[in-house]
């Protein structure tokens, strides 16, 4: 019977696979295999100039050298909230991307969990800092008065470290990464492409500085 690591390494094909820490649970492992072999699948002949720059070609190869040369170690953490679905700790290891329960606790579409993994391989550039967070506005709240939400956990954002002011920032980024597919993908199903829109649009709401917003619609939005 192939083992876990062995499936990851052919999802992965040239590229190496992340070690597991032994408490990471089987179902969480399996998890990550399908959606890297997912996200290791992906084309298109199109790329926006933003993701472009950060990622490259809107392709598989592309998107698995980006994580496999960022993240070597993947380990279970609660990441110091009940509310947190996975984290980088840099003073544990800049290349090391943790995961709780929340992974896979909630019923969220499979590109919602890549754009996850692809938000924490950001955190590990120490070269930029480990694109640290924004803390969001007080009050934080959508064009019709209600409070901005996590579209994960339901939590309110308002004075949380959860927002971006750059659009390469770790929010930015994934959601530059998921826009594209939505949009460009050649071989994605319809719902991936959807899917991957809604978490896209969700996660624009982040970006709270207005030159940064700005340059994620004219790269993304408006054509």
């Amino acid at each position: 019977m192939i083992g876990l690591l062995t499936v990851l390494s052919i999802a992965i094909s040239a590229v190496a696979a992340p070690v597991f820490d032994n408490n990471v649970p089987a179902e969480i492992r399996q998890q990550i295999v399908t959606d890297m072999n997912a996200v290791g699948s992906i084309s298109s002949a199109q790329a926006s100039g933003l993701h472009q720059h950060i990622f490259g070609p809107v392709l598989g190869k592309a998107y698995l050298n980006f994580f496999d040369t960022r993240i070597k170690k993947i380990g279970m953490s609660s990441c110091g909230s009940a509310n947190a679905v996975a984290c980088v700790i840099p003073f544990l290891g800049s290349n090391k991307m943790w995961l709780t329960q929340n992974y896979i606790k909630f019923s969220h579409p499979q590109i919602a969990r890549s754009m996850v993994v692809f938000h924490e391989a950001r955190h590990s550039e120490v070269k930029n800092g480990n694109w640290g967070h924004a803390t969001c506005p007080t009050p934080f709240n959508d064009p019709n008065g209600n409070p901005i939400k996590s579209i994960w956990t339901g939590a309110e954002l308002a004075g949380q470290p959860a927002c971006d002011i750059t659009p390469f920032g770790s929010y930015g980024s994934s959601l530059i990464m998921l826009k594209n597919i939505s949009k460009f993908c050649t071989n994605c199903s319809e719902k991936v492409r959807m899917d991957a829109g809604i978490y896209a649009d969700d996660q624009l709401k982040r970006v709270t500085n207005q030159q940064a917003y700005s340059a994620i619609r004219q790269d993304l939005y408006i054509r």
